[in-house]
């Protein structure tokens, strides 16, 4: 078993939809979050697959062509080799091949880059602009603060490096508008807070508030 399968709680056969697949299920996370607590961020097309036989289902080898990294330069600079596990069941994930291009959020273990279900994989036509340009900057601005999820209104910091992520209660776990527009970025005062705009002048900090 890779080593991301020590977060996720296998329950049978529940579906979670967005979040997860059949007998794999995940705590949901804002894309920032995936971004910040990844070894590697790329995007990338896949241009070849292979399943080796290991463990019970195997194991796919996805060959990638890199595009662009977002995070990971001094662990490794360069991917050219994707793991996951064979079985959804397990949170593997099929990636098609010679057809999109996809953001790819893992691990690397023992030399080698691990994705699964509950990394934030996703293709990239689907991001919005919004993301696009947090995998470029603001989600890196935002990685000393804590994004706080709210299952259940009302929820309210406990500490001022914190923003409330309410996409869970609003959107019925499906992402919602924090998750597609907003980054939590620390401001000018020390404190937290969504964020949602142009650049600004300053890219080491951020002094702007949107609700």
């Amino acid at each position: 078993m890779t080593p991301w399968l020590g977060l996720v709680v296998l329950l049978g056969t529940w579906s979670l939809g967005y979040w997860g697949a059949e007998a794999c299920t995940c705590s949901p996370t804002h894309p920032q979050e995936a971004f910040c607590n990844s070894d590697i961020v790329i995007r990338a097309r896949v241009v070849g697959k292979k399943l080796v036989k290991e463990g019970p289902y195997g194991t796919l080898i996805y060959t990638i062509k890199q595009m662009k990294m977002y995070r990971g330069f001094t662990k490794m600079p360069h991917v050219q080799y994707i793991h996951t596990e064979a079985s959804e069941s397990l949170c593997g994930v099929k990636l098609e091949v010679n057809k999109y291009q996809y953001l790819l959020t893992g691990r690397i273990f023992d030399g080698k880059v691990y994705i699964g279900l509950c990394n934030f994989v996703e293709r990239w036509d689907q991001l919005t602009i919004s993301q696009r340009k947090g995998l470029n900057y603001r989600y890196h601005l935002g990685c000393n603060c804590k994004i706080k999820t709210c299952y259940y209104p009302p929820c309210f910091v406990s500490s001022k490096n914190e923003c409330v992520w309410t996409d869970m209660a609003a959107s019925f776990g499906y992402p919602g508008h924090q998750t597609k527009h907003y980054a939590c970025i620390r401001q000018k005062g020390g404190s937290c807070s969504w964020y949602r705009g142009w650049a600004p002048p300053d890219k080491t900090i951020i002094n702007a508030t949107d609700p």
